[in-house]
């Protein structure tokens, strides 16, 4: 379909523009002539320049995480193949120019932009709130709590230039499988309650991969 044509066009535009413009340099406008459509398409595709290049990192990073992430669902995981799950594809897309360079802008973009509306199942938070509660035995705010702090590690991670290297890889799996599955400790009774979450992963980081 002609709708279908574009869009692709839009997203391989971008694509090509991030590879030597950063994000806060890219123009709609940019990605439009790029892409030889007409200069409303974006905004009409897609909505936003937020909405294009979440779209994008979807597009171009989502499939590398498809088949061991479903795995996840098929059966009983321990918290350390949750996060391997999520690290694993990272050692190949590091060593991909176009890929790392993605990566770095999905750490960023994720940063900078908690409260886009992902489309993809598992960029968005309460997937994986739904895993680990069913895996170890927290409830959901500590479940999102958890993810939030996590994300928001990786993404810090993912942000640098140049991508994480298998070491570092395999040290933040390490870390995270750690704080993932810590026991939870009650806090007194004498201490305030802490405040509930305001979005879905707790604030900061909503919907993300």
């Amino acid at each position: 379909m002609a709708t279908d044509v574009t869009r692709a066009r839009l997203l391989d535009a971008t694509e090509q523009l991030l590879a030597t413009t950063s994000y806060e340099d890219l123009r709609v406008r940019a990605v439009c002539a790029h892409a030889g459509v007409n200069p409303a398409a974006v905004h009409y595709h897609f909505g936003s320049r937020e909405d294009l290049v979440a779209a994008l990192l979807q597009d171009r990073l989502a499939p590398f995480w498809s088949t061991p992430l479903d795995r996840l669902t098929r059966g009983p995981v321990t918290v350390r193949e949750i996060v391997d799950a999520i690290l694993t594809p990272l050692v190949r897309l590091r060593d991909d120019p176009t890929t790392a360079s993605l990566l770095s802008i999905l750490g960023r973009f994720v940063l900078t932009h908690p409260d886009l509306p992902w489309t993809a199942t598992w960029f968005r938070t309460q997937a994986w709130v739904g895993i680990l509660t069913s895996t170890i035995d927290v409830d959901e705010s500590t479940a999102r709590r958890r993810w939030r702090f996590a994300f928001s590690i990786l993404m810090t991670e993912l942000s640098t230039r140049p991508p994480p290297s298998v070491a570092a890889v395999s040290a933040l799996a390490d870390f995270l499988t750690a704080g993932l599955s810590a026991p939870v400790h009650q806090s007194p009774a004498s201490d305030p309650a802490p405040a509930a979450d305001a979005s879905p992963s707790g604030g900061h980081g909503r919907n993300r991969p």
